[in-house]
């Protein structure tokens, strides 16, 4: 039998609000992440690593930093007709811009009509995870579903974040219902503290997307969005299939790191991802080659780490350090220091991430933060000490007493 033809649209639209104030600037799926890459690297690696190079990215809010990523990093071949498409809202079923992830694609539709595939992959842009959408295109062939949708397990605590699936008990790859972020929800048989939580990646059969996106359009109760309206839609109909992403295999991955899925929704989670990267044995390793995530390559000359004049040794630990990072007698520990970060003699810099050009004075101690680029903290300056001063001086403050300083933002001197 012949492949499938595939196309690949990637939902990169949305404001990221709880992800403020990183998202003040840039859209969510431009976030930089790791030090050195973007949100959505992941997504489009995974789809490259895959075997599909027709990709579409569907943007909106605050596109120009993420547009510029995809078009210096990016490029494909168009000799063999591949390329990874940044398409803006255009306005081409009316007068509104994307009013849903559904009307994205609806108003996208003659990105499909042109491609003419017999399947059609749809993923968002903001998680953080390694899959192999082969063969979940395969598994969704096989079941004859009009759509399936990929599954994660969760921890209760998290329903009412993600679109929940439950199964059909006679036919567990069949989902019975799928209630976006609901209050609760029913454990699995097999732990009752989870649930199945939706991933946000669907495979579907292009003609049914189509009739489906088609009778969505012309409804007055509808969101226009994929997990509320299009995936239920199916439901209804008995049409849609689970994937089960701990079936998916991938090279080089470990058992640590096999299943490991983040989204990174709020500042708690994405600085927890972050974390999540720094220790000896990772729970989720970017060091793996045969699945490599990809990402535009720094022109910075490599890290350093130097006395100070004072004959101060600069040092890092169970720390990421990214190009152009030069640490001149200060301390880092457990921390991701993006490209061209500086720290001073003397600076303490612990359980941080650092974006591009962070400038840490002599003496400064920085715990327990997230700084945006550009940002400069003074000599003998403190943020994340004390997070009733950081809040009286305009910084944002997460519950958990995470301290985020947003671009541009001003740090008064020590």
């Amino acid at each position: 039998m012949a492949p499938k033809k595939v196309l690949a649209v990637v939902l990169a639209g949305g404001e990221g609000k709880r992800l403020m104030p990183l998202t003040a600037d840039r859209a969510k799926p431009a976030v930089p992440f790791a030090g050195s890459y973007r949100l959505i690297d992941f997504a489009l690696s995974n789809l490259v690593n895959s075997g599909y190079l027709q990709i579409v990215v569907l943007t909106q809010y605050k596109s120009h930093s993420l547009d510029r990523h995809i078009s210096e990093t990016w490029r494909m071949s168009t000799l063999l007709r591949n390329y990874i498409a940044s398409v803006p809202a255009q306005q081409r079923r009316g007068k509104s811009w994307f009013l849903g992830s559904a009307n994205a694609i609806y108003q996208s539709l003659n990105l499909i009509h042109d491609a003419q595939p017999d399947i059609v992959v749809v993923i968002g842009a903001d998680h953080v995870y390694r899959m192999d959408f082969a063969q979940m295109v395969d598994a969704h062939v096989k079941s004859g579903a009009s759509v399936s949708v990929a599954a994660v397990r969760q921890p209760m605590n998290l329903v009412d974040q993600f679109g929940v699936i439950e199964t059909d008990p006679d036919d567990p790859g069949r989902i019975a219902a799928f209630v976006e972020k609901p209050k609760s929800t029913p454990g699995l048989p097999d732990d009752p503290d989870s649930f199945l939580a939706s991933m946000g990646n669907y495979v579907f059969t292009t003609d049914a997307l189509l009739k489906a996106l088609e009778d969505d359009a012309a409804r007055l109760d509808t969101k226009h969005d994929m997990g509320g309206d299009i995936i239920p839609y199916f439901v209804e109909r008995n049409d849609a299939a689970v994937y089960d992403f701990t079936t998916n295999e991938i090279p080089g991955s470990t058992d640590r790191d096999r299943q490991y899925w983040r989204d990174v929704g709020t500042m708690d989670s994405y600085y927890d991802a972050n974390m999540d990267l720094i220790s000896p044995l990772p729970l989720f390793n970017l060091y793996n080659l045969q699945w490599p995530i990809y990402t535009r390559q720094s022109v910075s000359p490599p890290a350093k780490f130097v006395r100070s004049s004072s004959g101060q040794s600069g040092e890092a630990h169970d720390s990421i350090v990214s190009a152009g990072v030069v640490v001149s007698g200060g301390a880092v520990q457990s921390s991701v220091l993006a490209t061209d970060v500086f720290i001073d003699e003397a600076a303490e810099v612990t359980g941080c991430v650092l974006l591009d050009k962070v400038h840490v004075g002599a003496g400064a101690v920085v715990r327990r933060a997230i700084i945006d680029k550009n940002v400069r903290i003074p000599a003998g300056a403190t943020i994340g000490v004390d997070p009733d001063l950081d809040r009286r001086r305009g910084f944002a403050v997460t519950d958990s007493g995470l301290t985020i300083v947003s671009k541009g933002q001003v740090v008064p001197p020590g």
